[in-house]
């Protein structure tokens, strides 16, 4: 009886315990993000948050895939959304603190109130560190760096300061990577000018580009053996949509590809990756480059010593002062940019005399969607109309940026039909993130995108009478001319010409090498990418930043 008394006796204290012990539950919440509506599933225990998942979102995968997990991990550290926001992702990062904010509200805690900006930090100094080569800027250029510098010399000291939280620059949102030569994809399509005698080609192809002889001859062996050198990594880009373009699939954007093998590549070769950390200037002694001083988001100032110093701080796209100051006028204009192009060395090289060219040199997209800054178009033909449903001339570079300005209410919209959309996977992959408006008839369409129907109607009639005429017509940008499709669906989305890139910067020989305005090389300094005078664009940064990293490497 007394065993059966204390059985009972020690099952009933079992109970108690068990009920005693909060049992974790997940909470459901969403909030308003950079693309819509972000939900993420919190779980709560014993008013901890152990788990935040990101659910359904609407944000630019290449974006949210780097931020999320960085927002995360700093709100289970803290038990609190109370936490700094992801810069490069200010939007999506305040969006998944709301969420779980509310999720604490469901689980009956007391929630901190949450803010899209960062507490200000206090001032603080930092120790100097030393290593071999430090690079400033961890887009392609800088990644491609760091790889070329650890595949000459693999013991090499080599640490990547990064001032925004993720890593990659512009690069991970493009959809062509063109330039190269010497392809798998060149070779299955038989792409004759870039696998036979493709080396002269392209130096022929880029003699009137206004770069030198010598930096053109390394450009042109770079690219003829850049497919080879990204295959290594894991990055095969196996579409090739003719001459030097290039995707990574029929479809799949290219940029997403390569950043991702880049990325994995140097964490991979244990580079010390900080993000978060600004290069705010450089040191200089006695006209030699001996390091960098950067300020991390701690507020913390501190001096790198470095051997050799590599730049690869990308453009400047999104800096207005800049853009008035050397391409006075277009600054006015949005940029298809992430918000770390602000040029932070244009100042830098001038306050040391480096030499500088080409600094009004714009590039210019003639559509990025509005107001999501996406790049746009492409599709084999489309209409560029305005809100009287009137066609616009087909304008390029600066004037059409100038020509939807004059429009009402500055609008404009790009709009094309099933054939375009089955042209171009562009147009097919923002059709599918519901970026663009559909409509069943061209009326349809024009309601929804608040477009005058019968403007819109009596244009297209103009319009097909005259590509079916086969009649001069500057409002055609179809080659060939064609006419839109007598049924629908038809798509349409707002448009707005953007400041693309920067060409001009500071001049560096083909060794990378930044060169002082006589032309002398600045001892210890590298640079690459954006931040330099180049004729190219992404492919030509890739190249480049491997040299550089190459070249700094070896010179240890």
């Amino acid at each position: 009886m007394n065993k059966m008394l204390k059985l009972v006796a020690l099952l009933t204290c079992a109970c108690m315990l068990l009920g005693s012990v909060a049992l974790a539950e997940t909470y459901s919440a969403s909030a308003n993000a950079y693309g819509g509506a972000l939900t993420v599933d919190v779980t709560i225990e014993d008013g901890t948050i152990k788990d935040v998942v990101l659910t359904e979102n609407h944000e630019t995968n290449v974006v949210i895939d780097r931020a999320f997990p960085v927002i995360r991990e700093r709100i289970l550290a803290a038990n609190s959304p109370d936490v700094d926001s992801v810069s490069a992702a200010t939007f999506s990062s305040y969006a998944v603190k709301l969420a779980v904010a509310d999720a604490m509200k469901q689980a009956g805690l007391e929630a901190p109130a949450v803010s899209m900006q960062n507490a200000e930090k206090p001032a603080t100094e930092r120790a100097a560190e030393s290593c071999d080569i430090v690079i400033v800027g961890g887009g392609p250029a800088g990644l491609a760096a760091a790889i070329g510098a650890k595949q000459v010399n693999a013991d090499a000291n080599v640490i990547i300061v990064e001032k925004l939280d993720i890593l990659s620059g512009n690069g991970k949102f493009d959809m062509n990577f063109f330039d190269m030569i010497n392809t798998q994809a060149q070779h299955a399509a038989n792409t004759e000018r870039y696998i036979t005698n493709q080396i002269a080609n392209f130096i022929e192809d880029k003699a009137a580009s206004g770069e030198t002889a010598e930096r053109i001859a390394v450009w042109a062996e770079e690219e003829n053996n850049i497919d080879a050198w990204l295959r290594e990594m894991g990055v095969e880009l196996n579409y090739n949509y003719g001459g030097t373009n290039h995707m990574a699939e029929a479809d799949r954007y290219a940029g997403e590809c390569i950043q991702e093998g880049l990325e994995n590549a140097v964490f991979g070769y244990g580079v010390d990756v900080r993000t978060g950390t600004k290069g705010v200037d450089l040191v200089m002694e006695d006209g030699v480059c001996k390091g960098v001083i950067v300020t991390n988001n701690q507020n913390e100032t501190y001096t790198i010593n470095a051997k050799n110093t590599i730049i690869a701080t990308g453009g400047w796209c999104f800096n207005k002062e800049l853009l008035a100051k050397h391409a006075p006028g277009y600054e006015v204009f949005n940029t298809s940019n992430q918000m770390g192009a602000t040029g932070d060395f244009v100042p830098v090289f001038e306050k040391y005399g480096f030499k500088m060219d080409q600094m009004g040199k714009m590039s210019f997209f003639a559509n990025i969607i509005v107001p999501r800054r996406d790049l746009t178009g492409g599709a084999d033909m489309n209409l560029f109309v305005n809100k009287e449903g009137a066609l616009l001339p087909n304008a390029s570079g600066k004037a059409r940026g100038e020509l939807v300005f004059a429009q009402t209410d500055k609008a404009a919209y790009y709009i094309t039909d099933k054939t375009g959309y089955d042209s171009f996977y562009r147009i097919r992959k923002h059709v599918g993130l519901g970026y663009y408006t559909e409509g069943a008839t061209l009326e349809d369409l024009a309601g929804k995108l608040g477009i005058d129907a019968a403007g819109l109607t009596a244009s297209v009639e103009q319009y097909n009478a005259d590509a079916a005429a086969g009649a001069e017509n500057a409002m055609i940008t179809a080659v060939p001319k064609r006419a839109l499709d007598a049924e629908g669906p038809y798509y349409g989305v707002r448009v707005e010409g953007a400041n693309h890139m920067t060409k001009g910067g500071v001049v560096c020989n083909e060794k990378a090498q930044v060169l002082m305005a006589d032309d002398t090389v600045v001892p210890g300094l590298y640079a690459a990418g954006e931040c330099t005078w180049q004729s190219g664009a992404y492919s030509q940064s890739v190249c480049f930043g491997k040299v550089a990293g190459e070249q700094a490497a070896a010179a240890l």
